[in-house]
């Protein structure tokens, strides 16, 4: 019996400071900056692997694969500890055999059995940011009501067709 892949859903968003409408960011001259937001699944297997992720620090990440020429940052664990010293004890005559355990079929052990320390799984320094994990719902609902105040405290002016930075340095003149 094959398992059924379990991904967790990785959404590059943010709050609604990020996410305001582009005529207001074309407007205001900003841009629009993002941020990564991982949602809650249903599935109870992910679980370890969104506690992971939100107990992690930017600095939780490694590289490995360097003498490959095939780096990628990965969040540290075991299985990245044991990986790395493969990679100290054979320096420049590593081959993707000597770590094939460490880095192949390493997403299903972690995100469907829980296995934390299974090996390397890619993992970014932007891990430093993520502090929960809402659901989809209420990641939706924390975008739309951000940027409904965003709206209606910066960008009031742009309705009576006075952008509200003007009507400001009017009122201080």
């Amino acid at each position: 019996m094959r398992a059924t892949p379990v991904s967790m859903e990785a959404l590059v968003t943010g709050s609604g400071r990020s996410q305001r409408l582009p005529i207001s960011v074309n407007s205001i001259g900003g841009s629009p900056r993002r941020s990564p937001i991982i949602t809650a699944r249903s599935s109870s297997s992910v679980v370890p692997a969104e506690k992971a992720i939100v107990a992690a620090s930017e600095l939780d990440t490694r590289l490995v694969m360097r003498p490959l020429r095939n780096t990628e940052r990965v969040l540290n664990n075991a299985g990245v500890e044991r990986l790395l010293e493969k990679e100290r004890e054979k320096g420049r005559s590593l081959k993707i055999d000597d770590i094939r355990d460490e880095v192949a079929g390493v997403y299903p052990k972690v995100m469907i059995d829980g296995d934390m320390d299974a090996g390397a799984w890619s993992c970014g320094m932007v891990v430093g940011l993520i502090n929960g994990v809402p659901t989809v719902k209420e990641l939706i609902d924390g975008i739309m009501a951000d940027a409904e105040r965003l709206i209606r405290e910066r960008l009031t002016g742009f309705l009576d067709g006075v952008p509200a930075a003007a009507k400001r340095a009017r009122a201080v003149a």
